[in-house]
């Protein structure tokens, strides 16, 4: 005997509804991460956009090559005091085939480094198309650099215990052009990525000390020239 036609209907509205008040749920989630990251930006008095799509397109490493990121919603773009002096940065969730799997922080460095270097925790299945070449263990992750010889002349024991401090929801750090990144899970709150900026500018620190006078310039959210009025 086959099922009446009317209990399929009922399942299928059962269905429907449970659909939609998943996706209300998402979207009020949503919504509240995108006022509490421009509440976060206006206190600091850095810059916020809903989303840029150029953004994520300024690297290929770390998690930005591995979630395939085609996005960047929920950016704040300001500056912050490190040891050696103000440096530039950016905090942005990647977004991709609309879901966002991870944070992005990334402080930028004064000059260009010749070498793109990864430290994965050894806990995240870090492996993807194009990966650069294995260099080992360093500290508590694991090291990939596309040219190994620059990338062991740059890691240093101030360099593995910073990396070492960043803590367990860190997926990735990375260090790409002038930038040093890390990816943190999307659902973290402003104490914790005041807690990574600071622990990136002291690697920033690391990789590429400066004097106050050459400190960069400042930059907006979309890089359109305009500068930011970012404070400490």
């Amino acid at each position: 005997m086959g099922i009446p036609a009317w209990i399929w209907f009922v399942i299928a509205a059962v269905a429907a509804v449970a659909g939609l008040v998943l996706l209300t749920a998402d979207r009020a989630r949503e919504s509240s991460r995108n006022r509490e990251r421009a509440r976060w930006a206006e206190l600091r008095g850095w810059q916020y956009v809903e989303e840029d799509e150029r953004l994520p397109h300024k690297w290929t490493g770390g998690a930005i090559g591995y979630f395939g990121a085609q996005s960047a919603v929920n950016v704040v773009a300001g500056s912050t005091f490190t040891t050696d002096g103000r440096r530039p940065v950016f905090v942005f969730d990647i977004e991709a085939d609309n879901v966002i799997p991870a944070v992005i922080v990334a402080v930028r460095c004064n000059r260009v480094h010749p070498v793109l270097l990864e430290l994965w925790l050894a806990s995240v299945p870090f492996q993807r198309a194009e990966m650069p070449e294995l260099l080992g263990p360093v500290g508590q992750r694991y090291a990939f650099a596309d040219d190994l010889t620059t990338a062991r002349a740059l890691i240093n024991q101030d360099l593995v215990d910073a990396a070492d401090s960043l803590g367990g929801d860190v997926g990735v750090a990375w260090l790409e052009d002038e930038w040093v990144l890390a990816s943190v899970a999307p659902n973290v709150g402003p104490s914790r990525l005041e807690r990574l900026l600071r622990d990136l500018g002291e690697i920033a620190d690391i990789v590429d000390p400066f004097e106050e006078e050459d400190a960069p310039p400042r930059l907006s959210v979309v890089e359109s020239g305009t500068d930011d009025t970012g404070k400490a």
